[in-house]
């Protein structure tokens, strides 16, 4: 068997021109190998940047809902003081551009939102914030017991939707008399819809991220 070394005076040989094509034609596949690595690198990192933006549009174009009674509509205070306005306000300060929609109404009861879940939560709402002690007391006040059934339809029929649920019993914990009250007693001041936003923010940060 001839060694390698017989091939030398062979390649030596060679015509000078035959040498020269030989040389460009590996140079020019191994350019076309080089530039087919660079494309494949170029479209990873593309398809990794539109799943990176898909992630903040989603989050950006996110729907929140509040929903209940007077303490969400924002009864005696400007629309810009109740909680759902102050939340997206607070949202937004922390990078998220979230349309926060007030479907709160004064003396609904639980059967009432139910009634009305559907156009008070349009498709493509992510989370919905849920006023569990508004309704409840309004039906109670109006002899309609505490509807807690309707309460939980709601939660339910929301779920069933993927849309996530945060139940609030709306600055409840607040207490009677203090500066979080309006002078009735009930209905809460542009502070105490700020302290439920606050309380609120946490969550809704956690669920928009999920």
């Amino acid at each position: 068997m001839d060694s390698a070394n017989d091939c030398e005076p062979f390649v030596t040989a060679l015509p000078s021109w035959l040498l020269s094509g030989i040389y460009h034609n590996y140079r020019g596949r191994r350019r076309r190998e080089l530039n087919m690595i660079s494309s494949g690198r170029s479209l990873l990192f593309a398809g990794l940047l539109f799943a990176v933006v898909l992630g903040v549009t989603d989050t950006v174009n996110a729907q929140v809902v509040a929903l209940g009674a007077s303490n969400v509509a924002g009864r005696g205070v400007n629309s810009s003081e109740a909680f759902p306005a102050q939340l997206e306000r607070m949202l937004s300060a922390k990078g998220y551009n979230v349309n926060v929609t007030n479907a709160g109404i004064s003396g609904d009861t639980n059967e009432g939102m139910l009634a009305r879940l559907d156009s008070a939560v349009p498709d493509g709402t992510k989370v919905v914030i849920l006023d569990t002690s508004g309704g409840t007391f309004n039906a109670r006040r109006k002899n309609l017991g505490d509807q807690t059934a309707q309460l939980a339809s709601i939660s339910a029929r929301l779920r069933a939707r993927g849309i996530k649920v945060i139940s609030s019993r709306t600055g409840h914990d607040l207490g009677l008399g203090s500066e979080y009250r309006q002078v009735d007693g009930l209905h809460l001041t542009p502070a105490g819809h700020a302290r439920v936003a606050a309380q609120l923010l946490p969550a809704v940060i956690q669920s928009l991220r999920h």
